[in-house]
């Protein structure tokens, strides 16, 4: 396994693992339901083939994920670095809006290191800006984690470029988490300079596009009732076609290379800056040891001019999420 820097210095894995496809029920579903033993067969063989970095949160369940992975972790803790996320509310299990209070980071906190049973978080998230409390009053509660040793570095999720730059006066933020791929490119016109203007290093959710650029979805028929991305608009009937063409110019690249098309969309992603450390989702140890091997595939510039040819910045058919979701996202 290679290696990479965030900012403030945080070194981890060129692959990091996306635990949130590891649970059982939940509100979003991606294919089958994960079998928990899988899944924790597939966190243990991605610590083996050195992948450091696991990505979890609060709401992924709610509160199951966390457990999940604390619980394949135990004994084999040192030198890992456990991400996870704050920024709901809940009656039970049930989110009811969005908070960015210290109070409510403070909650989570304590609520996520005693699911995942570590006495430190290394990487604790704002999952998303809370527009009625300021991000400077958001990480200074985040930052008093710091001080006490329950966090080690703080960083926010699907911020906009103002709270960014905000966000790094007020705090050493360490990371930004957003969606990117090479058909979710949006970041690159403010948000991706805001973040190297600040040292703050990038890790992109969704980096294989929710499966589609993987190629293993050829029609919206094969997904089950219940999957999530029959709401995508991405995969709706009409946008579903004309988004094919971008896989087929992945698979073009991964025949010319022997690898998977999984395995250049995330080479693609590392080719975009070696501050950028993709965390696809995963609940299999066969899709998961694919794309670690992706960090050892190299694109050419050819390669590269292909996908770019396919998949230019806003080329893709359709928003990545619906009305409600895209309110939440770039705050």
């Amino acid at each position: 396994m290679k290696y990479r820097k965030l900012g403030h210095g945080l070194e981890v894995s060129a692959i990091g693992i996306g635990c949130m496809p590891m649970i059982k029920g939940g509100y979003i579903l991606y294919g089958e339901a994960a079998d928990l033993d899988e899944s924790t067969r597939t966190i243990h063989r991605a610590i083996d083939l050195g992948v450091t970095f696991f990505d979890t949160a609060q709401i992924y369940g709610p509160f199951s994920n966390e457990e999940l992975l604390g619980d394949a972790i135990k004994g084999k803790r040192d030198g890992l670095v456990i991400a996870t996320k704050f920024g709901f509310k809940f009656e039970g299990k049930q989110i009811t809006g969005v908070d960015g209070s210290p109070a409510n980071a403070r909650a989570a906190c304590e609520g996520s290191l005693q699911r995942l049973g570590i006495d430190t978080i290394d990487l604790f998230y704002q999952h998303r800006v809370d527009p009625n409390v300021p991000i400077e009053e958001t990480v200074g509660g985040m930052m008093e984690l710091v001080k006490e040793g329950k966090v080690r570095h703080i960083a926010l999720s699907e911020a906009g470029p103002e709270t960014i730059r905000r966000a790094a006066k007020a705090a050493p933020i360490t990371a930004l988490q957003s969606e990117y791929s090479i058909w979710e490119r949006d970041i690159e016109d403010e948000i991706l300079g805001a973040c190297r203007e600040n040292g703050i290093g990038f890790v992109p959710y969704s980096p294989l596009g929710r499966g589609f650029l993987a190629g293993a979805v050829r029609s919206r028929d094969e997904l089950p009732e219940n999957d999530w991305r029959r709401n995508d608009p991405r995969y709706s009937e009409e946008n579903f076609p004309a988004n094919l063409a971008i896989v087929d110019a992945i698979g073009a690249v991964a025949n010319r290379h022997g690898v998977s098309k999984a395995q250049v969309a995330l080479a693609w992603l590392l080719t975009q800056g070696d501050d950028i450390v993709p965390i696809p989702g995963t609940k299999r140890r066969a899709t998961m040891e694919d794309s670690v091997g992706a960090a050892d595939v190299t694109l050419t510039a050819d390669d590269l001019a292909a996908i770019e040819d396919a998949a230019p910045k806003g080329g893709t058919s359709g928003p990545r999420y619906g009305e409600m979701g895209m309110r939440m996202v770039r705050l």
